[in-house]
């Protein structure tokens, strides 16, 4: 053989062994670097030539062969150019204009087509998934472990919330992503030995910042979690074993051809793309059509503030009554309607509700065979044919929505209940809200009915106990960076009661200690098209008249976000405007007042706002104040106040 063709082969063997691509996002500045190293594909992301993942492993072993290892990379790459737009309500950007690069790789192994791996980069986003090919007669498979992994930079700090031990707390009913987070901490942990929920959030260095999560999960999969490893790693977990008490397997099966959910990388030098990113929606369509127009509206609740012995007629025909004097459009009927109401009750409520113009959400629980949570309506949501009947029993008496709680695991047949209880719903022209649930992945868009989730450590825990009160300001300067930057959050808080009882009165059950300022400045920073507030028939009476004013008019609706300021836990300033009116919100976690300069480039100056401020003892007050030439304003937050400025 001629020495220059054995130099060719040499060459195209090394190259095939060490194969690297690139993917870029449209402004060029967001890069994923493929590579093929002794038949393992891995990848890294840099941004503006800086590393934010490091070379990490991908692939996914399965019941049909190994396509992790020993895969050899085709040359004909397709290569797409996504350019889309869409409209959604409920999320924090009404109109999306979405570009991307996408590049399907396609691997083999011992000569026969097995995996693509697709990768599509959209500026300071990008996302893969994997899409297996028929083995032999194989025409389905079980995806017995995916070795995606994320190597962040060494010194990287995480703020990240721990997957908690299957079947334990309140009536063996977790894990439902409700453990606190933990803040700048080092790389390296694994969390309670579990694992940590999506999404992960990692500062890297002094480079930026990088949300970890995961989209378009339904019925063909199931969720998934980060693992933690020495030295920075982390891999995708599966849902545990003894999750939904040991029913339902962990790995997931799909058909062949078949596809996993999207994992999905957020990189920003400022926290300004992880707070704005739509990455979640982007990638996923609608399942089914809306059966109806569905109205994204406000309510209360009795049971934040008077508990589980007063979801009684009485108490709900208060809180109609407490709605309408509002302008709201909903109550919440929570858990025991069915024994302290019952269903006949509930239909005169129901009357009585029309005739106010208010809607009714029921209360449900999810199980089932699944864990010990004992508040009823139980047992009408797990079967479908009891649930079509429930459901089409809610139609006939106008029921607006329903909130379905205590699900307790991400195993593919959960994921299948949660798909199953959505579609039935859309059936009849219900909402649904879900609480001690997983994350909401792209649902927002998936399913038309779906209003909200809550997988956080919501406003109940403030009833529950002095520390979640005193850790209020902390949480609140979390959730815009981490679990409400990737679906919609039904916290459920808000209240104006200085204590959580049914009467406010001093000194009876945990306080409050946050402002006002800060009550109405959530309202805004947490995003849910459908909100419920934790507010009180009495608060008409004890509550400031411009706190009640801004609670009657605040959107929970959203055409545009911008975020202006904040740090993970300490602060956060947040602007988003509905139509052509601009709410800037802050609230102050840090034990010390702070003075901030905001640069508002989406006001012209001179532009007049009303600003709701805190005094250094939390009293709030309405003044005036006009953007700069510069268009910068100033403002002062105390530690557990607000700001609230509206043009």
């Amino acid at each position: 053989m001629n020495f220059k063709y054995v130099i060719y082969f040499c060459l195209l063997s090394f190259f095939k062994l060490n194969a690297q691509s690139i993917v870029q996002s449209p402004d060029e500045k967001l890069k994923v670097f493929l590579f093929v190293e002794n038949g393992m594909p891995v990848y890294n992301v840099t941004y503006n030539e800086k590393t934010f993942i490091e070379k990490s492993p991908l692939g996914l072993k399965t019941s049909v062969g190994d396509f992790s290892n020993g895969l050899v990379l085709e040359n004909n790459s397709q290569q797409n150019k996504i350019d889309e737009t869409y409209q959604l309500k409920n999320i924090k950007k009404s109109n999306v204009h979405y570009t991307a690069n996408e590049t399907v790789f396609s691997f083999t192994k011992e000569g026969r087509k097995t995996i693509d791996i697709v990768f599509r980069v959209s500026n300071n986003n990008l996302a893969f998934k994997y899409k297996v090919y028929p083995q032999k007669e194989s025409l389905s498979c079980v995806v017995q472990e995916e070795v995606s992994g994320f190597l962040l930079p060494e010194g990287t700090t995480t703020f990240l919330c721990p997957q908690s031990k299957p079947m334990t707390g309140f009536a063996r009913t977790t894990p439902s992503y409700e453990t606190s987070y933990t803040f700048d901490d080092a790389i390296g942990k694994n969390g309670l030995g579990n694992g940590y929920t999506f999404p992960c959030l990692f500062k890297v260095s002094n480079s930026g910042w990088v949300l970890i999560s995961e989209t378009g999960v339904d019925s063909g999969y199931c969720a998934g979690r980060l693992i933690g490893h020495p030295k920075g790693l982390y891999t995708i977990g599966f849902p545990m074993e003894s999750e939904n008490n040991g029913n339902g397997t962990t790995a997931p099966g799909i058909p062949l051809e078949g596809q996993t959910p999207w994992r999905t990388i957020t990189v920003g030098e400022t926290l300004a793309p992880i707070a704005e990113t739509t990455i979640p929606f982007d990638l996923v369509k609608p399942k089914y059509q809306a059966s109806k127009e569905y109205q994204y509206t406000k309510g209360t609740w009795s049971w934040i503030i008077k508990m589980d012995g007063n979801t009684t007629f009485p108490v709900q025909k208060q809180y109609i009554d407490f709605s309408a004097a509002m302008g709201y459009q909903t109550i919440l009927v929570d858990a025991l309607w069915d024994t302290q109401i019952g269903h006949d009750k509930i239909e005169e409520l129901a009357k009585y509700g029309s005739s106010k113009n208010i809607g009714l959400y029921l209360w449900y629980n999810s199980n089932g065979y699944w864990n010990d949570a004992p508040q009823g309506p139980r047992g009408l949501m797990d079967n479908a044919a009891v649930r079509r009947k429930e459901m089409a029993w809610m139609k006939s008496i106008g029921i607006k929505g329903i909130k379905v709680d205590f699900f307790g695991g991400d195993k593919q047949v959960t994921m299948k209940l949660y798909e199953d209880i959505l579609t039935d719903a859309n059936d009849f022209g219900i909402m649904v809200i879900f609480h001690g649930c997983t994350l909401p992945r792209g649902w927002e868009r998936m399913y038309p009915n779906f209003a909200s989730a809550e997988a956080v450590l919501a406003s109940e825990n403030l009833h529950f106990g002095q520390e979640s009160c005193n850790n209020e300001s902390i949480n609140a300067a979390t959730h815009p960076f981490i679990r409400n930057a990737v679906g919609s959050m039904d916290f459920g808080g808000s209240a104006l009661n200085k204590f959580y009882n049914s009467d406010n009165i001093p000194n009876k059950g945990s306080k409050r200690m946050t402002s006002d300022v800060f009550a109405l400045a959530t309202a805004v920073l947490f995003q849910s098209g459908v909100q419920h507030f934790a507010l009180a028939p009495n608060n008409l009476n004890d509550a400031p008249d411009w706190a009640i004013n801004f609670m009657k008019e605040v959107p929970t609706t959203w055409d545009e976000i911008r975020f202006i300021d904040g740090y993970p836990g300490k602060y956060i300033i947040m602007a988003r405007r509905k139509g052509d009116n601009w709410y800037i919100a802050g609230v102050n976690a840090q034990n010390k007042k702070i003075k901030l300069k905001l640069k508002l480039e989406m006001l012209p100056a001179g532009t007049k706002l009303k600003s709701y401020s805190d005094d250094d003892q939390l009293n709030g007050k309405i003044t005036g104040i006009s953007v700069n030439k510069n268009k910068n304003v100033e403002i002062e937050i105390p530690y557990n106040g607000g700001i609230l400025l509206k043009n």
